[in-house]
Order: C-alpha cells, then sequence, then structure tokens
C-alpha cells in the first residue's frame, strides 16, 4: 500500500539509488536509521531528527547532536554525531529503494 511522505515542495528531488545523497529527506521521511530510531522513540515513521536547513534536509543528529540528548548526557554528542553518520551510510550514496511519485496539492 503506497504511503504519503510530507516533504516541502522545493526539497530536491530523490536520487537514484547509489547517487550521491542530496538531501532530499525522503529516506528519513520514511523510516529513521538506528540512531534517529532511539531519538525517535519509534522503529516506522519519521525521523525527528529530520531537519530542513536552507534548501535541503539534513539529520540533525549530524549537525545538532546536542539537541537530542537529555542535558546531562549532551557531553556525548560527539559520539551521537559519529554514530549517526555511520547508522545513515553518510558517503556512501542513496540507498532509498523508495519510488516518489508527487502529490496532488
Amino acid at each position: 500500500m503506497p504511503r504519503v511522505l510530507l516533504l516541502r515542495s522545493d526539497a530536491p528531488a530523490k536520487p537514484s539509488p547509489g547517487q550521491p545523497c542530496n538531501g532530499c529527506g525522503v529516506c528519513c521521511a520514511a523510516e529513521p536509521c538506528p540512531a534517529g530510531m532511539l531519538v525517535s522513540r519509534r522503529r516506522t515513521g519519521r525521523c525527528r531528527a529530520l531537519r530542513w536547513a536552507g534548501e535541503r534536509y539534513r539529520c540533525g543528529l549530524v549537525t545538532e547532536p546536542a539537541r537530542h540528548l537529555p542535558r546531562a548526557l549532551r557531553w556525548l554528542a560527539p559520539v551521537l554525531r559519529r554514530l549517526a553518520l555511520r547508522w545513515i551510510s553518510a558517503g556512501s550514496g542513496c540507498d532509498s529503494l523508495a519510488v516518489v511519485e508527487p502529490g496532488n496539492g
């Protein structure tokens, strides 16, 4: 059954699998990575760390890791950032197999 992912209309189009990430946000809107599961407290649905940054989506666990940690654990922000980079497979290219169709409105 098709799912509806709500993303900004000015977000970049989803690249083909294997192409460099362009910040389209489709993968993180569809499901969280392992680190995203921790901060989102769920295994399906949009990751709570997905952030719009100017002209593209970014992982908030990479750009602002301390924001996603309790105050007492913010010293772990550099560790969370490194884990997030690994879990989103940064630099490996698009790994989302989602088929994207434009919305009606």
